[in-house]
């Protein structure tokens, strides 16, 4: 009753019982010929960099154009994928925005994925691949 317009949550930890429920920041998809992968609320592949270090994104100006980050806004939960053995978390990327990661590695997708589900980015330069769970 408290939560009078739409994205209200007054209720959140209410009594350290009640809370919103957050949607997952990725999901899984499968292709017979890469197996599980991970992807984004909207359905598009989700990619790691090869010139990446655990919590470092590497990849900017035209690089993040070609790859741009996955990125959440400041106050979006961060959920996994049911069954997922990994860690969800983000990094902050020079400009301020948060990008997602997997177990320590920052998540990208590709520009020229057109529709969900394209894994055209798999395995460009030998150092671009579909982000497994």
């Amino acid at each position: 009753v408290e939560d009078g317009a739409r994205g209200d949550t007054v209720g959140e930890g209410v009594g350290s019982k009640w809370y919103v429920i957050a949607p997952e920041t990725v999901s899984v998809s499968s292709a017979d010929a890469l197996g599980d992968f991970l992807i984004s609320p909207t359905g598009m592949t989700l990619y790691t960099f090869g010139g990446d270090s655990e919590g470092v994104s590497n990849c900017s100006g035209g690089c993040a154009d070609t790859w741009p980050p996955f990125t959440v806004g400041a106050n979006d939960h961060l959920a996994a994928p049911a069954g997922a053995t990994g860690t969800v978390d983000t990094i902050e990327r020079a400009d301020g925005s948060r990008q997602v990661t997997y177990n320590g590695k920052p998540l990208y997708m590709y520009s020229n994925d057109e529709f969900p589900g394209d894994t055209m980015g798999q395995g460009i330069g030998g150092i671009w691949y579909v982000a497994a769970p």
